[in-house]
């Protein structure tokens, strides 16, 4: 930005900049008190205290009618990416006078698209104006804002005015969900090897086991859950809940972050992370997810938010433990055997497989040429 502008810019969001039109009635204010003074004609003095009068009021009237606006904006829901983010902020007047001909810009971050803005025709006392866009998503991430500003020459249109609020936005973008309809990768992981996904136990609601708690009886209960000694304490019928505790399998989708990776491979790696979590979880898995750094998530809002986030950190001399269940590894470069927990599954990303781990049935080739979601549905 060249000084000129940055000048330009300070004035209006300190104090005010004149508008064209506005430029144009300083030069005839000037212009008529210089003839004034040379000339000595009334006329033109008061042609110069019109003009300059009429400019003192303008200079005035814009910042006054952006003082008294509150905004807030509403929290950002999360999608995943193709899906258009809503944004929703709403500008009150709290002042007892009517704020008109505004314009609002949210200041939103260059990788979401241009800034958004709108024309607002008037805001009545004590009331609000709702205002929703939509931002379209191309890549996963954690997107975050501050400034909104309001701008305005009104009423008379000789002056602008620029005032910016802070009103923090957080936005999560997911990466893209695949909608796999089968994944031999899950479905038939540890068959060759006699192992199977590590169990886990898991809690639900049945009609038989122990006693989870108490509620009141509702229409269509069974008799024989009724709690008749709690009953007859309370005056009322209590009917006992119920729950048993089964063995789930869960599966570990491990994502290599600790090695080198070309940029695209990664995107696809952390949407085939993301894919094959929300499978295992559609077919009945305890799914979770790895990362190099040792975090093993399972909650399904949190293993989103970190594929949203995770960026690769190769070191050199990184050293994690990985997990001793088996596991899916998603790697720019395969691993010898024994590397991994016996049973587990690599799925690597390159052009062509090295020639001493061709064949091997253990490791599944991401080639660039097909479609991701064709080659996790394809059977080894």
């Amino acid at each position: 930005m060249s000084l000129p502008s940055r000048i330009n810019d300070w004035f209006e969001t300190h104090w005010i900049v004149p508008a064209y039109v506005g430029w144009v009635l300083l030069g005839l204010a000037a212009f008529f008190f210089a003839a004034a003074t040379n000339t000595l004609a009334g006329w033109l003095y008061v042609m110069s205290g019109v003009l300059l009068g009429l400019l003192a009021i303008a200079a005035i009237l814009p910042p006054r009618n952006l003082a008294g606006i509150q905004i807030e904006r509403q929290p950002i829901r999360p999608v995943s990416a193709g899906e258009p983010l809503l944004v929703d902020l709403t500008l009150t007047n709290t002042s007892r006078q009517a704020k008109a001909l505004l314009q609002a810009q949210d200041e939103v971050p260059a990788s979401l698209g241009q800034v958004q803005q709108t024309a607002i025709a008037a805001i009545a006392p004590n009331r609000a104006h709702r205002w929703f866009y939509e931002l379209p998503t191309e890549r996963r991430g954690i997107y975050r804002w501050q400034a909104v500003t309001l701008r305005t020459a009104a009423p008379l249109g000789l002056f602008w005015c620029r005032r910016s609020q802070m009103v923090n936005a957080f936005a999560t973008v997911y990466p893209q969900i695949l909608p796999l309809n089968q994944c031999p990768l899950i479905d038939t992981v540890g068959e060759k090897s006699g192992q199977q996904w590590h169990q886990d136990n898991t809690v639900q609601v049945a009609t038989e086991g122990i006693t989870r708690s108490l509620r009141p009886y509702r229409w269509g209960d069974s008799t024989r859950l009724i709690h008749w000694r709690t009953s007859a304490r309370y005056g009322e019928l209590r009917v006992r809940e119920l729950e048993k505790i089964t063995a789930g399998q869960q599966v570990i989708i491990a994502l290599n972050t600790g090695d080198t990776w070309n940029p695209n491979d990664f995107e696809q790696a952390v949407i085939a992370a993301a894919s094959l979590y929300l499978y295992a979880l559609r077919r009945g898995f305890a799914a979770a997810l790895w990362t190099s750094e040792g975090k093993l998530l399972k909650e399904k809002v949190a293993v989103l938010s970190l594929l949203a986030a995770v960026m690769p950190t190769p070191e050199s001399s990184a050293k994690f433990d990985l997990p001793t269940n088996p596991i899916i590894w998603l790697t720019p470069r395969p691993w010898e055997r024994g590397q991994l927990s016996s049973g587990s599954r690599q799925v690597c990303w390159g052009s062509a497989a090295p020639s001493q781990f061709k064949g091997t049935s253990s490791i599944t080739w991401i080639h660039p040429q097909e479609t991701l979601q064709t080659q996790l549905q394809a059977r080894q």
